[in-house]
């Protein structure tokens, strides 16, 4: 019998099954399809406080966001990015002196960062910064956060857990739940039809935009109650050639992102829209393509349209309903409701990345006190997260080349910034690029797919090129095709690989 089983493989999921393996609970986490296939992959990739938080009064959600923040440049260092932002001042939309408020604010809100500038203010005539805006404005702001390639924290985390002895099953869906007064009778149907059974003494419904239905669907009581909103990005051709991003005030109150991506790319997002249906059909529209494009078209100088665009995605937020508040305004916090009438039951509501771990945290306290195992937190002050031991992703990218010298250096970069000290595991012996197997294109090699299929549950083409990677932005249609063919090719050995910690990862 497992101590908690954990359904959702999103960030919350995955943080939640890396910290209570840490505290030497027994643990399983099953996913309907593949680690962070949904919201968790279609963020901002940002870890930030959010700025607009503090124009809407939400003054201890961006506390703890902030402090998170910090957490997160110690633990994911070679994950965690610092990353500065641009604001160009639009006097109509915003005074200059309740900016310089805010940023005052956010900079000191979260206690003092041992990292990342405080802010400043920035003449934006004559200056790089200003250079691909439109007019430019006269004036600016300058303030760091962070960035994060989404679905890869979502793995870290996972590929820690399975390392501490949980479970992982990726592409196996819950539909059945009896409860009794000491423990969960599950369940789970894997992708191939075949059915097995579990039994856990705690239930953890991290289920993320379909929390509130996945309880119904296993014949329990109804879930708890969301505000679904959609939030759509959209990828283009770069916009600037630098390493800033901008934080872009728009007419409606909101603020959109244009951030540098991927070193080619400029990422634009993010749309907030109130949603109906099902989460996994989720895709932008022709209005919201609008309204990105309109919004870096107020304030760059190189207009775009939709036919620019290289690739957009979506993800539905599941937010804790206020029913009075719009879509934007709705706060990005989360809640965790837990049920102890009979064997346990928690809910997990909301949420961002920027938090996830703080939520972990408070999640397996709450089971833990619930099955009588208080063990302490420890992911704050504990190990880094995999590939995070040689800090800083330039520390792993310089180790990376001092190794394996052939290396060529985007491939390096690219694998410091993603797996961090783990991409050794890739190269492992070998003496040459020949080595790494067939070449599919863009730096991506056979060594990688067989890495990220035994160690990191890929089994599709679409699993390695939009979620562990973005290299779908540079393979073409036949390269992809490829790649796509060598899964079919190796599927036996998918199913049958074993993680390093020696669990078998279906």
């Amino acid at each position: 019998m497992f101590d908690v089983l954990v359904v959702g493989g999103g960030i919350n999921g995955a943080g939640i099954a890396r910290d209570a393996a840490g505290r030497g609970l027994r643990v399983a986490l099953c996913e309907q399809h593949d680690l962070a296939a949904h919201t968790s992959s279609a963020s901002s990739k940002l870890i930030h406080g959010g700025l607009r938080y503090l124009e809407t009064g939400h003054f201890g959600m961006v506390r703890k966001s902030l402090q998170e923040r910090e957490v997160l440049l110690r633990i994911a260092p070679h994950l965690v990015q610092p990353l500065s932002f641009v604001v160009p001042h639009v006097p109509h939309l915003r005074p200059a002196w309740l900016i310089h408020i805010g940023l005052w604010l956010y900079d000191r809100i979260g206690g003092r960062s041992s990292s990342l500038h405080r802010s400043r203010g920035l003449p934006l005539h004559g200056h790089a910064l200003g250079a691909p805006l439109r007019g430019p404005p006269s004036r600016g702001f300058v303030y760091a956060d962070a960035q994060v390639p989404d679905a890869r924290l979502v793995i870290a985390n996972a590929v820690d857990a399975a390392e501490r002895g949980a479970q992982v099953w990726t592409r196996t869906r819950c539909v059945q739940a009896w409860r009794q007064p000491d423990g969960w009778t599950l369940d789970l149907v894997r992708s191939d039809g075949t059915l097995h059974s579990v039994q856990a003494r705690a239930l953890v419904n991290a289920t993320g935009p379909w929390a509130g239905t996945f309880t119904a669907d296993i014949s329990l009581t109804a879930g708890p109650v969301l505000r679904l909103v959609q939030g759509s990005h959209i990828v283009v051709p770069a916009l600037f050639d630098h390493d800033h991003g901008y934080l872009l005030q728009q007419p409606d109150g909101r603020v959109v992102f244009a951030l540098p991506f991927e070193q080619d790319y400029t990422l634009v997002g993010t749309t907030d829209v109130e949603f109906e249906g099902d989460p996994a059909g989720v895709s932008i529209d022709a209005a919201q393509l609008d309204y990105l494009c309109e919004a870096v078209n107020r304030s760059f100088a190189r207009p775009i349209s939709q036919q620019d665009v290289l690739w957009s995605f979506s993800g539905v937020r599941p937010l804790v309903d206020e029913p009075e508040t719009i879509a934007s305004r709705v706060p990005r916090d989360y809640q965790l409701q837990l049920d102890a009438q009979g064997a346990p039951l928690l809910n997990v509501i909301g949420g961002k990345l920027t938090t996830y771990r703080r939520l972990a945290e408070e999640a397996v306290d709450a089971i833990g006190a619930a099955i009588g195992r208080p063990d302490g937190a420890w992911t704050a002050t504990g190990s880094p997260l995999p590939g995070g031991e040689l800090g800083l992703s330039a520390a792993v990218e310089t180790w990376l080349r001092d190794r394996w010298p052939w290396l060529p250096q985007r491939v390096a970069r690219r694998w410091a910034r993603s797996l961090g000290t783990r991409a050794g595991w890739i190269v492992q012996g070998a003496q040459s690029l020949d080595a790494l197997g067939e070449h599919f294109g863009a730096g991506l090699y056979e060594a990688e797919l067989r890495y990220l299929q035994q160690h990191e549950w890929a089994r599709t083409a679409e699993d390695v090129l939009w979620r562990r990677t973005w290299l779908g932005l540079q393979l073409d249609a036949r390269q992809q095709a490829r790649v796509a063919d060598w899964f079919v090719t190796h599927a036996a050995a998918g199913r049958q690989c074993r993680g390093v910690d020696g669990h078998r990862h279906e």
